[in-house]
Order: C-alpha cells, then structure tokens, then sequence
C-alpha cells in the first residue's frame, strides 16, 4: 500500500498535463500511486496518460466512457485508490519540488491527522504572485494539531480540493464526495473541516496554482456559476441530520453568504443581466437557513448580509455603487495625501537646510534602510571607537526598528526628526543609493561603500540588459550616484567597474572594505558563537549555501538546488546554513520550502541574519553560484565551490565583468551531481582548490587588511592619516566632460 494517491481528473488540458504530471512523478519522496482520469477529454489528454502509465508503474491512467465533470471525476479516483491518504491535483496545475517529502515529514510528526492542509502560490500568465492569504494562519498553527470547533478561524483557509492531504480512512468511512457542478470544493472542504478530529497545517507552497488567461470554468460567465446554490444546500442538509455539529452552522452560514457574494460582486462570473436573480437566490438561502441568533461580521460584507434580510436587489446594487464611488474617492485622496505629504517633506528639509552643516553628525543606512548591517555598521562601530564626538545618527524603515542593536540612535524614513537630521548632517554612509528627493548640501560628505566586489554589471552597463534593469530608471540612478564624493574599494577590479558603471563625479578611495575586516584575523571565539547561536552542533562541518538572484525569472527566485536532497547527501556531521539573497528574504522563497525544512531541522535558513560576516565566521565552506559573498569570504581562507549549472543564462540575462568560472576561487560544478561529488569526495579542499583561492585572493582581497573602517574614520571624519601606514590610496575623479553641466563636489581629499 503507498503512503499516497494522487488523483489527477483530467479535461482539455494536454498543453499542461505533462508539466503537472512531471511535478509529481519528480517529487524526491517515491512512495505514492498516481490515479489519472481521464474525464473523456476531447483532445490528446488520454494517450499522454496511455504514454505516462506505460513508462512509469506508479501511474494508472482511467478512461471514463463518459464526460462527468471534475466532481465525479475525482470520485472516481477516489475508488481505485490505495494510499494512506489521498492528495487531489488538478491536471493544469503542478507540485512543488520537495513537497510530498515535507507532507510526509510533517504527517508522521503530528502522528497521522485526519486533514493536513498546505499552502499555494498562484502562476499567471506572465508570472507567479505572492503567498496566499493563508500563509499567516498556517504559519500560526504552529507544530500542534486541533479541531475546527476548538480553533474556528480556520474554516477560512482556502476553499479547494488540492491543498490537502486527507487520511483515506477518514475521508471515504465519513462517504465524502463531490458532487456535480462547479464550486464542488466547499460542501466537502467544510464536510470534512466540521467532521475531523485532528487536523494538522504545514506552513510550504506545496501547489503552483495556474491562472489560465482563459479557459477557466470558474471564471466564465453563465449561468452554471448558479450550481452554488445547490452546493451549499447539500452542506447544509447534512448539517441539518447532525444534531451534534450544531455548533459549525453559524460558522458555515456565514462562510457561505461570503462565498455566495463574492461570486456575485465578480463581474466575469455572473452576467449583468443574471445578478438580481443570482441575488434572490442568495436571499431565498439566507431565509431559509438563518440560525438563531446569527450576527454578521463587521465590515462591508457584514452589511450585505445584513441587506439580506430585508433588502431587494436594488439595494444591494445601491450599496455596491456607493461603495465604488466611495472606493475611487478614497484613491484620489490618498493620491493627494501623497502629494502633500511630499510636498510636505520638501519644507522640512528646504527649512533644515538653511541652517548651517553639523561637523558633528553624520548618517548612516544599509540595504534600503533595512537595518545595521554591513560596510556602514563598520564605520559606524569604529567611528564610535575613534570619533565619539561625531553623532551617528541610522535611518531604518520603521518595520525594522525593533531589530536595532541596543544604543543605536535611528529615524524614519520621512518623519519630520529625519528630514531635520538628513538637512544638517556632514556625513552621509550608505552602501546603495539616498533617496532622488534628498539634495546633497555643498560641504556635506557622501561615501559610498557599494554592496561588495562587483561579478554582474551594474550601473550604465545595464543599458544593454534591459530584463535585469526592469523597474527601475538607469539615467536616475545615475543622477544619485552624483551626490557622491568617495567611492571605497577593495580592489582594482572594483575600481575599474564602478567608474564605468557610474560614470559620475566621484573619487575612488583604495580602502578595502570595511565590513571584511572581521574576516582578515577571524576570531575563533565569535564563529563558536555563531554556530551556538544557530543550535549547530559541535564538531559539524558547516556548508554556507548562498544564492544570488535571477534576472531571467520574474521575482529573482530559481530553486537551483533541492535543499532537502543536498542536506541529506552531505551526510552525518555536516550542518547547511542557507541565506537568501536579501530581495527575496520577503518573498515565495522561503514558503516554497526553505521555511519548513529550517522548522524540521534539516536546514538552518540564516537569511535573516543581521551580519552576514557571522555566517561566513561560523563556516568551513562557502557553496554559491554567483554572489558576491564569495569575494569576501575568500579573505578567510577557507574552501569556495561555485556553482554554475545556469552560467549561460545568467550571463545573457545580467552580464558579467569577468568569466568566474574560468577565473574561479576554487572548483566549480556545472551540475548537482558534480557538486554532490565535490563534496562528498572532499575535493572541494584539496590542493587545486587551495591553489585557485590564493590567486582569487590576490587579486581580490588586495586593499583589504583589517583596517578598513578605521581608514575611513581617520582619512574622511578626522582628516588625519592612519598611524603607521601609507597615505590611503587615493585616485582622483576625472574631469567633467566639456558641457556637462554638472557641478563637482567641492570636498576632495588631498594626500
């Protein structure tokens, strides 16, 4: 018997059945049976199954003699399946990798539960959305399973057949089945939510939910969007035998007035001239199921209920139009709002800076004011150390306030207290772009610290990669990057780079990177800190895998590796720290696996990190692909395996300053068994490894010594030279162009 059956029902879908049957059939966890129906589908569909059930045995492909729709369908399935439990899919929708692995895991942990639900993200046309809005309460469920009655908030988890994984016992010894006609999920998801005992959640996107452009039933007007009526009233006939669930019908009534006017209020589902007898439907239900005592929720769907004890259609209508108009009135007055508030902001700081700079203040952000972190939490450590006579002041979304460090002064980005502090600061430190509204004081210091040595093109070199520029304007980047007076480097690869990505009026100082100078003398006591920190066991090999972002996929998300297959293929006494690029710590990335396999302890998911210096600390081998982590991990040292099974696509798609996987910091793979073996083998530290890291470090590494904060500190804040040293390198910026128009930043450094 297998632990699962799939029950695939399948109707004119054959551009899409071998993607949906492949996300299956390529799950890493094998124990399953897959019962495909074909529901007598006009097209290609059944010999694609005839195809798929003769190549693999866990496939069995069903022919109806008849058309019966997706309900009885899936019934069908249901009677030949033999697996614990039983999972739908419908056949233009496809799995997620790794998702019956992590099914599997989180069933055994809550010991076998009637109903296991888990996440989905949808996938337009033109690309995937974001979470759904149930991941907040599958997140919330936590490790424990409950009933509905004791937690009844989660009757409003997404109302579909395919997001669950159900024990077969429980659902065919209860007769569940779907009956004919659309909206056929709700009678048997609510059926099912009121009857289980237990019932568990795994916080995964475990489904691409396809949104076809058309084709879809549910989203084409009629008069079959009717059969909801129908639908509900077999729910409630069943609720209505049941002395016992009297406690659910409240709870459903209100559910199903919600679903019942939602289907209203869209207008590609039921046709203007259907609405007033769709309405009357939706009264006649409300009348004769009402339970005593019902009270509809507050908000705007709470009044159309309540409309519906005493209101004909035409007030429904009314509501609806007021409602519109009040809607559109409302995005024009934030819209002004904005203006003002804007408006506003340019006063404030128009006011601020006819005061006189402070010598003594000086600014700080990281990562779009994400927090402390970086080259700028470096300079602002040691300018606390050697300059404590100069205020630093941070500027962090107010999201992320509550991660700052204790005794860090802060603002917000467009509070009245940030635009006073932004118009008289002297020093201005951010490793991305201020602000375009911000204009830079004559007098005032600009020091950027950029986000590490650059590998993809930046800047002006973007012009020729028009999909790795989307969204954002080259030529304004530019004009901010003009504000700036130092550009600090760590190498002359960096230098080269900047000044032909950023072809602005800048001086470029041979600092090193200050944020690196953790790594130059590695303390042994900080990476044991870290490891215990993170609950890393003593004496485990630690394998840092951090990816960069995609330009060639929409949201910058490609899962190049199976976190789960890699984890388990690097063995006893191996630890996989996982960080995200930071652009995608908030998006799919994470509910797509990494969060749950974090939470089972197969991995470690450090994206949130505050210090990625710690992480590279408590490593003993840096696995990435094209990161700019690698060329600050290479001042420790330690191994680097690169990863390069995309590096076509990746360089037709962003561009690179250099070919890394012939210049590399150690061996590179160019598939997931090559780097499987790498590890596996230890080659990854061998002498070829040692050899190619020195000459990366060479060239790579060469301003860095530990002593880039303060040489920033002393050359830029206190215009004194660093003690015992060299005058910091400096290269002066070139001359404007005839004509250019631009003014040059007063404030250049002399040596």
């Amino acid at each position: 018997m297998p632990r699962f059956s799939i029950i695939v029902p399948v109707f004119k879908v054959q551009g899409y059945l071998r993607e949906c049957l492949d996300s299956v059939l390529g799950q890493s966890y094998g124990d399953f049976e897959v019962v495909a129906v074909d529901d007598r589908s006009p097209d290609g569909c059944g010999a694609i199954l005839d195809e798929y059930a003769a190549r693999d045995p866990r496939v069995r492909a069903l022919h109806l003699p008849e058309n019966v729709g997706l309900g009885r369908a899936r019934n069908a399935g249901l009677e030949r399946a033999g697996g614990d439990y039983v999972l739908f899919l419908d056949s233009d929708d496809a799995y997620t990798p790794g998702l019956l692995a992590a099914v599997a895991a989180r069933l055994e942990s809550a010991g076998d539960p009637d109903i296991l639900v888990f996440d989905h993200v949808r996938t337009h046309w033109w690309g995937r959305g974001g979470r759904s809005d149930s991941a907040a309460l599958l997140q919330a469920a936590g490790p424990d399973t409950f009933s509905l009655r004791e937690s009844p908030e989660y009757v409003r988890l997404f109302l579909v057949a395919w997001n669950k994984a159900y024990r077969r016992s429980f659902f065919q010894g209860h007769g569940l089945r779907y009956a004919p006609g659309l909206y056929e999920d709700a009678p048997v998801t609510y059926r099912s939510m009121v009857l289980a005992d237990r019932i568990a959640c795994l916080n995964r996107i475990g489904v691409e939910y396809r949104q076809r452009r058309q084709g879809a039933i549910t989203k084409t007007p009629g008069r079959r969007h009717f059969d909801i009526f129908a639908q509900y009233e077999g729910l409630f006939a069943f609720l209505e035998e049941r002395a016992d669930l009297a406690w659910a019908r409240p709870l459903l009534f209100e559910r199903a007035l919600d679903h019942m006017l939602y289907v209203l209020a869209c207008e590609d589902r039921v046709t203007p001239g259907q609405r007033a007898a769709f309405h009357r439907e939706i009264r006649s239900f409300h009348r004769r199921h009402l339970p005593a005592g019902f009270t509809p929720p507050d908000g705007p769907r709470g009044t159309e209920m309540r409309l519906l004890a005493s209101s004909p259609y035409p007030a429904y209508a009314a509501l609806r139009g007021v409602r519109g108009a009040r809607a559109l009135a409302g995005k024009a007055a934030r819209r002004t709002t904005r203006t003002l508030s804007v408006r506003s902001q340019r006063v404030l700081y128009g006011a601020g800076s006819r005061l006189p700079l402070d010598p003594h203040l000086a600014v700080y952000s990281s990562g779009h004011h994400r927090g402390v972190s970086g080259d700028p939490a470096a300079i602002h450590a040691k300018a606390r150390e050697l300059a404590p006579h100069i205020r630093g002041v941070w500027v962090v979304r107010e999201d992320a306030v509550h991660t700052l460090p204790p005794g860090i002064e802060h603002v917000t980005p467009g509070s009245a207290r940030y635009h006073a502090v932004m118009a008289r600061a002297t020093y201005w430190v951010n490793n991305v772009n201020w602000p375009g509204s911000l204009v830079k004081r004559p007098g005032s210091v600009h020091i950027h610290t950029h986000l590490g040595t650059p590998l993809k093109f930046m800047g002006a070199d973007l012009l020729d990669k028009p999909g790795a520029r989307h969204g954002f304007s080259v030529p304004q980047m530019l004009r901010r990057a003009d504000r700036w007076d130092y550009s600090l480097v760590a190498n002359r690869h960096s230098e080269l780079a900047w000044e032909r990505a950023y072809p602005c009026h800048f001086t470029s100082l041979r600092t090193g990177s200050p944020r690196n100078d953790v790594l130059v003398e590695p303390s042994e006591r900080r990476g044991r800190a870290v490891r215990e920190r993170l609950g890393i066991p003593d004496g485990d090999t630690v394998v840092l895998y951090a990816p960069t972002r995609r330009e060639y996929r929409r949201g910058g998300h490609a899962d190049r590796i199976d976190l789960a297959r890699f984890a388990a293929d690097l063995g006893p006494g191996h630890t996989l720290v996982v960080r995200l690029h930071p652009s995608l710590a908030a998006g799919i990335a994470r509910g797509l696996g990494l969060a749950d396999l974090h939470r089972r302890g197969v991995v470690v998911d450090a994206t949130d990190e505050p210090h990625v210096e710690d992480l590279m600390l408590a490593s003993d081998v840096l696995v990435t692909d094209y990161s700019a982590l690698m060329f600050d991990y290479a001042n420790l040292d330690r191994p680097i395996v690169v990863h390069a099974d995309d590096w076509g696509a990746y360089t037709a798609s962003r561009g690179v300053y250099f070919d890394v996987t012939a210049e590399p910091p150690g061996h590179v793979s160019r598939s997931y068994r090559e780097l499987a073996w790498l590890l596996a083998s230890g080659s990854w530290r061998d002498e070829e490894s040692a050899k190619r890291r020195a000459a990366f470090r060479e060239r790579f590494c060469e301003f860095d010594d530990g002593r880039a904060a303060e040489r920033v500190v002393r050359t830029l804040m206190l215009g004194e030279p660093m003690p015992g040293a060299e005058p910091c390198p400096v290269v002066p910026a070139p001359a404007p162009a005839a004509g250019d128009g631009r003014e040059v930043p007063t404030h250049r450094l002399t040596r």
